[in-house]
């Protein structure tokens, strides 16, 4: 097998590895048990005060916090599902260390936090 056939065969073989890893972190973030009712109603206690109901950022916190807009893909895809995990665990600060959001891994269980994160992606359109 020549280079060019190697090359192909591995770009061929890590596409595919990608895709398989796609697929289980998806699976991971959406707990089977975890109930859409359930799902919802912690983002509505817990989110959607700053983040609005749709994930758009664009309630009057969200603006003045200059939130991500989760509808967007671009927004979507700069951001991987363990980063969202571990925002949501452990909240977020600004460059000063101010706190702009809470942490919620006192209050809710790994995957009603997983399950948050699968409805923080089915915001994305497009």
């Amino acid at each position: 097998m020549g280079d060019h056939e190697k090359r192909l065969n591995t770009e061929s073989i890590m596409k595919s590895s990608l895709k398989i890893m796609f697929v289980a972190t998806a699976w991971l973030a959406i707990p089977a048990f975890a109930g859409a009712a359930e799902v919802q109603e912690n983002w509505t206690k817990n989110c959607q005060k700053c983040h609005g109901a749709d994930g758009s950022g664009t309630t009057v916190i969200g603006k003045k916090l200059k939130l991500k807009n989760y509808t967007d893909p671009v927004v979507q895809a700069a951001m991987s599902d363990e980063e969202m995990l571990k925002v949501i665990t452990e909240g977020a600060k600004d460059e000063a260390g101010k706190s702009t959001m809470p942490g919620y891994g006192g209050k809710m269980t790994v995957d009603e936090i997983r399950a948050l994160v699968g409805l923080v992606r089915s915001f994305k359109k497009g």
